[in-house]
């Protein structure tokens, strides 16, 4: 096999874990054997990749988080101010986790919650850096250390996919919503994080066009 040529199994796991999402985001409950079936492999192709279903949910997980990072760190790429980076960083976060939010949900039946936090540990780091350079240069304020207050941004951002999940917080609202509330509890005031927050999400929709 050449580099960048994937092998068929290479191929039937991605295929699968595709359409395991859209499964499971239509039917939370789908089993392995509806998954084979709308993959179009037999099932124990699906179990000679992930031996259960938690296992394929946590290949999942797993995924969301990755893509997370990833658009975490472009969006903070040549930003210097703490509040804009911290506000790049949800609008860019809660771009893929609106596709993965149904998945959080499900996430928390499947996976342990100390499995879910170490996938997030690498997120969580960059978080409590930008957190802890934020309060050392006054633009953000807080009586909790970074760490924690990491944990607290990151359960919020968890209780708003639920919300929206709910219907209790339009989808269309709900990532410049996260990024008021983030920035609001890291003491940025109200008008200030409002602002800043519909002047981001304008750059960033000219950007994307």
């Amino acid at each position: 096999m050449t580099p960048g040529n994937p092998t068929r199994a290479d191929a039937n796991r991605r295929r699968i874990l595709d359409v395991a999402l859209a499964e499971l985001l239509r039917d939370p409950d789908a089993s392995m054997d509806q998954i084979a079936r709308a993959a179009g492999v037999v099932r124990r192709t699906v179990y000679g990749h992930f031996p259960n279903r938690e296992a394929l949910v946590g290949t999942l997980v797993d995924q969301a988080v990755e893509a997370v990072a990833a658009a975490q760190a472009v969006s903070r790429e040549g930003v210097d101010d703490p509040a804009e980076e911290l506000t790049r960083s949800v609008l860019a976060t809660w771009e893929i986790a609106d596709r993965y939010r149904l998945l959080v949900a499900l996430a928390q039946r499947s996976v342990t919650v100390q499995g879910i936090r170490e996938r997030l540990a690498p997120v969580r780091e960059a978080a409590v850096a930008l957190l802890r350079r934020g309060l050392d240069e006054g633009a953000f304020t807080s009586p909790l250390p970074a760490p924690a207050l990491s944990y607290v941004h990151e359960q919020t951002l968890f209780a708003l996919m639920e919300a929206v999940n709910d219907g209790l917080l339009p989808a269309a609202e709900a990532g410049r919503s996260a990024a008021v509330t983030m920035l609001m509890g890291a003491g940025v005031p109200t008008d200030t994080a409002t602002a800043l927050v519909v002047n981001m999400a304008s750059k960033q929709t000219s950007e994307q066009t």
